[in-house]
């Protein structure tokens, strides 16, 4: 990845270097070849798709970052804490044509199409979110932006893993559903972590989903079993904007059951996933599959 930017711009490089040293889990690339090796497929490409992913996911976060004002991500300053907002957009897209430069590297046309399918997935949930989330309170609105923001990704990594891996069509399925249900459950789970998680650690407010207007799963589920909130029901009149009746709302839903019945929401899709792999013969590769479902609703952080 850091290869990427080696005949660039002194200041992009610099940038670059910056994105990199911000670590990260790096699930999606991890995906990527854990499915291809299950399968045998330990080739060179596979490497490459993996690095396309990674570049495509930091390029999504480049701009959400712009986008939401953040000033912190994984603990370190964010580019648009450093640059202006021309030259973090601007690097964005640099990621965007690189990840997309890799992708075709691939040499797979149907794995080039999906990568183009899901970036314009991201970027109109995106919109979406932006012109008509706000005070949504509606399951189907609320699934549908998480896979829009997250689980496309997930979905592409081992859907495309599978398509470089096998021709299998059955096969290719099952580890698209796999991908599609671990990125739904990975992003309740940093759903509920926006409610529960260590503020320090996640650099900025808890709750900030919902002061920015966003219903997400904790907040449904409290509003199922509290239909006649006041606070819940401001929602729907743009109530997000009063940041003292949103801090209250948020500590009704930490001690709630809602966090409990969203984590199992969670667990289940994680379910869901490990059994679509079942069928797979037992090895190194599967059980790391499985050890990733399950950590995604153990982690904290």
């Amino acid at each position: 990845m850091r290869a990427q930017g080696a005949d660039c711009n002194q200041d992009l490089r610099a940038a670059l270097e910056h994105l990199l040293a911000a670590g990260g889990k790096r699930i999606r690339p991890t995906l990527v070849l854990l499915v291809g090796n299950m399968l045998g497929n330990k080739s060179e490409p596979l490497v490459t798709l993996g690095a396309a992913v990674e570049l495509l996911h930091t390029a999504t976060l480049v701009h959400d970052d712009l986008i939401d004002g953040a000033l912190l991500r994984r603990g370190a300053e964010t580019l648009n804490a450093r640059w202006s907002s021309a030259a973090t957009v601007l690097t964005g897209d640099f990621l965007f044509a690189r990840a997309a430069k890799l992708a075709a590297d691939v040499d797979h046309l149907s794995v080039m199409r999906l990568f183009a399918e899901t970036l314009a997935v991201i970027v109109n949930g995106e919109l979406t979110q932006l012109f008509s989330a706000r005070g949504v309170i509606n399951r189907d609105n609320y699934y549908q932006r998480i896979y829009a923001k997250t689980a496309s990704l997930f979905e592409m990594a081992t859907h495309a893993g599978a398509m470089i891996s096998t021709e299998n069509t059955a096969t290719i399925e099952s580890l698209r559903k796999f991908g599609y249900e671990l990125g739904m459950a990975f992003q309740i789970v940093d759903d509920l972590l926006d409610f529960t998680g260590d503020q320090s650690a996640v650099g900025k407010p808890l709750g900030s989903d919902l002061l920015q207007g966003l219903v997400t799963l904790p907040a449904i589920y409290f509003a199922e079993m509290n239909p006649d909130h006041p606070d819940v029901r401001s929602l729907a009149a743009g109530g997000w904007g009063d940041h003292e009746r949103m801090e209250r709302l948020v500590q009704s839903i930490r001690t709630s059951d809602a966090i409990h019945k969203a984590m199992r929401e969670a667990e289940q899709c994680v379910d869901r996933a490990i059994a679509h792999i079942a069928q797979f013969e037992n090895g190194v590769e599967k059980q790391a599959l499985e050890d990733l479902a399950r950590y995604v609703v153990d982690r904290k952080i």
